[in-house]
């Protein structure tokens, strides 16, 4: 385990509009916060909306925008104090086209993997 401490990540996935992402639950320090992976194929800039869900109804909600140079890149909401376990939370990130108030959701990746999948 690295200093940072620990990550549960749900699948990598690709869309076919261009986009790649992963989204994590980190943990570390006696805090938690969401990060997600990505990569931008499309050509356009996209956004991305990530949020980190905890007990309680906890919500930490970070806007990102993604720039069309096929860079690999990610997004963090901020640290904050862990109310439980790590399992207690999930993310999940929403990517979309950029600058269109209602732009077709592209792609949505989760920290959690499906039931029965393996890791």
């Amino acid at each position: 385990m690295s200093r940072e401490g620990a990550a549960r990540c749900g699948p990598e996935l690709v869309a076919p509009e261009g986009i790649e992402a992963q989204t994590c639950v980190m943990t570390g320090g006696g805090e938690i916060w969401a990060r997600a992976y990505h990569r931008n194929t499309s050509g356009r800039e996209l956004r991305a909306v990530l949020t980190l869900m905890g007990p309680g109804g906890r919500t930490v909600e970070l806007h990102c925008a993604l720039a069309a140079d096929d860079e690999p890149g990610s997004c963090e909401t901020p640290r904050g104090a862990s109310a439980g376990g790590p399992g207690a939370y999930a993310a999940v990130a929403e990517y979309a086209g950029a600058g269109v108030e209602e732009a077709p959701l592209l792609l949505r990746a989760g920290s959690h993997r499906a039931p029965g999948a393996s890791d």
